[in-house]
């Protein structure tokens, strides 16, 4: 039998075409820097998309997840276990939550969130108060409740009918708010920062803001931090930052530095209208994902390496203004701790994937946020010598992608 060559080529043969990834396959991490099949190296400022926050391999999760590997895999949540009851007990105790709920991705942390704030109102102010309001622009998974949520049309283009009854205001903007918001609304969705819709962080006024006005209307406000969560922001979560705290909370992407997990975080207020029987999730609360977020949770929620986000924050901007002055392409750098978006000026709209591309071949692992966007979202813990390094790729790629759109 002829052996199949594993490359690039054989991912349109197996799989959906529904992603179009990178002509390299990596094959070995270790911290902040991958390795290609070809044995290429490169910095990634990428970080599996905010997810490898304590970067690739990192040696206690190695360690905690072998230990667990040959302790127990997998029950049912017909049983409870050990790592998923310690790590919802150091969530509780760090944040607002009184309870949590695991399952695997932020989608499906979301898709808890929108059952939980329905369900509550159902059972507290009856049938009618169904409506969510989310804002344009903002992402929040990929399933058809998540995608309807979400604040992308394009998402939802061709999965119609929608779930309904849910409609989108303008972030940061309380007037369009305002203008939503009725007796009818059962849930306020927001990132605290927009992430895939452009790394736009809420303003303090407008998240105090619309806290009020869900007090005001007995709707309940979700923050999903599944982007801006577990030490992204330099807080454990960014809600610690703005002063404004929500009832319901998602976490996924660093909460499990690279292995599969996500979690709602709520209240007691809130939490008895997910009773036995009205949600679940087979593999949430596994013993092998809930020992390493534990691990995780240990590492990054100490002041270390909470204050190092700030230290490597004001690096990477330093680092992206000298860019800005020899190249003059960006409109604005922004962005909260280690997720931050640098959007191109009008003239290079539409043209971030080719940037992306170019830093690849520079040796440079980055992201995008929609198409007039550059995306950073590396590990936490990122040696300030791989960010330096990291710009002098990314400048040596800026600077032929300018020269060929010269020529």
């Amino acid at each position: 039998m002829t052996t199949q060559q594993v490359n690039r080529a054989l991912f349109d043969d197996v799989m959906v075409p529904n992603y179009n990834p990178q002509q390299m396959v990596p094959v070995r991490g270790a911290g902040s820097r991958v390795w290609d099949q070809d044995n290429n190296e490169y910095i990634d400022f990428a970080g599996g998309i905010a997810v490898n926050a304590l970067g690739h391999c990192h040696p206690e999760l190695v360690s905690v997840l072998k230990e667990q590997a040959d302790t127990l895999w997998h029950l049912s949540n017909v049983f409870t276990n050990e790592p998923a009851l310690r790590l919802a007990k150091k969530l509780t105790d760090a944040t607002f939550a009184d309870k949590v709920f695991f399952c695997n991705s932020g989608a499906e942390a979301n898709e808890a969130a929108f059952k939980l704030v329905r369900k509550y109102s159902y059972d507290n102010f009856g049938a009618e108060k169904n409506e969510i309001i989310s804002f344009k622009q903002g992402f929040h998974g990929r399933t058809l409740f998540t995608v309807s949520v979400g604040g992308q049309p394009k998402y939802r283009e061709g999965f119609e009918p929608a779930p309904g009854a849910i409609e989108h205001a303008e972030f940061n903007n309380l007037d369009s708010l305002k203008a939503l918001i009725s007796d009818k609304t059962c849930g306020v969705v927001l990132e605290p920062t927009q992430g895939e819709g452009g790394v736009i962080p809420g303003n303090a006024e407008f998240l105090k803001g619309v806290r009020e006005l869900c007090d005001q209307h007995n709707a309940l406000l979700v923050f999903d931090e599944v982007q801006t969560g577990v030490g992204r922001t330099g807080h454990l979560y960014a809600y610690m930052e703005s002063g404004v705290v929500p009832d319901v909370l998602t976490t996924a992407k660093s909460l499990g530095g690279g292995f599969p997990i996500g979690a709602m975080l709520c209240s007691d207020k809130v939490a008895p209208s997910l009773g036995f029987g009205t949600h679940g999730s087979t593999y949430g609360g596994n013993p092998l994902a809930c020992a390493v977020a534990e691990k995780v949770l240990d590492i990054i929620n100490t002041p270390e390496v909470l204050s190092g986000v700030a230290t490597r924050n004001a690096i990477f901007n330093e680092e992206l203004n000298k860019l800005n002055e020899r190249f003059g392409i960006f409109k604005e750098v922004r962005g909260s701790g280690l997720l931050i978006g640098a959007e191109l000026i009008e003239a290079w709209h539409g043209k971030a994937g080719e940037f992306l591309a170019a830093a690849r071949a520079e040796g440079l692992m980055m992201l995008v946020a929609g198409p007039n966007v550059l995306r950073f979202a590396p590990s936490l813990i990122i040696p300030e010598a791989d960010i330096r390094e990291g710009m002098a790729k990314l400048a040596e790629a800026i600077a032929k992608v300018v020269e060929a759109a010269e020529a």
